[in-house]
């Protein structure tokens, strides 16, 4: 038999009502989940369905790295479930990349393509972003340098320096898309990295990256021993 409905529990075990009393700190991982799924299955209540996820993945990480097939292996959750679980996670990823501030903080080339994919999907044409940063890397600004057509975008150094100087910016990263979908640099993307680096070293102002985005994968330029 399911496990008994939880507005059934008593009021001080149930764990929204814990949340509220004693904090978020306070409640297992669990009883967390339980919270975000909101309510159980025919044949699992909230919480069994919530431990049923932890022992099936072992742990958050794991879930977190989960596709939606592979979440939809625990029977009872469904379409709207698996939805509401990565809506979370993602939530938290994006809490973990804001300063105090409540700005951006571009620490990874992940975190750069997980701020811009959304922007770019189904772009027809090329966009060329210029990000700046300040010595935490916390986002100062971020400027379009150009916009293209299908297969060519022209960059031109000054363009992109001179806002960037202007923002007093202590580094910057450039972003653009492939609308192909595929990421590959291209021989044009290679020389025009190699010449931005080179504008930076001048006017003092570091490239850290060169981030271009396909359809949901992306190639970091710094990875690829380019920058």
């Amino acid at each position: 038999m399911p496990e008994l409905k939880i507005s059934s529990w008593p009021e001080n075990e149930r764990p929204r009502e814990r949340l509220i009393k004693y904090g978020a700190g306070h409640l297992s991982e669990a009883q967390l989940l339980a919270i975000i799924l909101r309510t159980g299955s025919r044949e699992k209540g909230v919480l069994e369905l919530s431990l049923a996820l932890l022992e099936g993945f072992k742990s958050l990480r794991s879930i977190d790295a989960a596709s939606a097939a592979e979440l939809s292996s625990i029977k009872g959750l469904g379409t709207a479930k698996i939805a509401q679980i990565k809506a979370a996670f993602e939530l938290g990823k994006r809490l973990m990349g804001e300063s105090s501030d409540g700005k951006p903080v571009f620490s990874s080339s992940h975190s750069i393509h997980s701020y811009f994919s959304p922007r770019f999907k189904n772009l027809k044409k090329e966009i060329f972003v210029a990000v700046f940063l300040d010595a935490k890397n916390r986002l100062l600004r971020e400027y379009k340098v150009s916009e293209g057509t299908l297969t060519n975008s022209p960059i031109h150094p000054r363009e992109a320096f001179k806002e960037a100087i202007r923002e007093s910016a202590a580094s910057v990263i450039f972003v653009h898309n492939h609308p192909s979908g595929d990421p590959a640099p291209s021989r044009d993307d290679i020389a025009v990295t190699g010449r931005l680096k080179s504008a930076g070293e001048i006017i003092g102002i570091q490239v850290l990256d060169h981030i271009i985005i396909g359809d949901g994968i992306y190639v970091s330029l710094r990875e690829q021993g380019v920058v």
